[in-house]
């Protein structure tokens, strides 16, 4: 069965990148335009992960993942942060909202496929 990923960002080129990486491994893929986007998607449809940026309008990648948490539909799910924000701080509070990783952007192909074949399988 193909795993679905749900990626929200802001950036339309960001979120082209990645839907491209993923759909070429196999991979579905949602996409959510800002935290508030992401999190209606996300509780509407099950997703076996989710990548979110950090510095949206409307609902931050922070906030988003608060949020998720308090949903039936976003327990358990892999939530991996990827934003050009490096901050130890931030990275903390993600932890602490329930997100597994953090990655900088620019990103790599390779190193995105890596992460999300760690948190969901192939």
């Amino acid at each position: 069965m193909t795993k679905t990923i749900l990626t929200v960002d802001d950036s339309p080129s960001i979120r082209r990148m990645v839907r491209m990486t993923l759909q070429d491994a196999g991979y579905d893929v949602i996409e959510g335009v800002d935290g508030q986007d992401g999190l209606e998607k996300a509780t509407a449809t099950r997703v076996d992960a989710v990548i979110v940026d950090q510095n949206m309008p409307r609902l931050d990648g922070i906030g988003m993942i608060r949020a998720l948490r308090q949903h039936p539909n976003g327990q358990g799910v892999p939530v991996v942060v990827l934003s050009t924000e490096s901050e130890d701080n931030l990275k903390q509070q993600a932890r602490q909202a329930g997100a597994l990783g953090w990655m900088v952007k620019p990103f790599t192909q390779d190193k995105l496929l890596a992460v999300i074949r760690k948190v969901v399988g192939p």
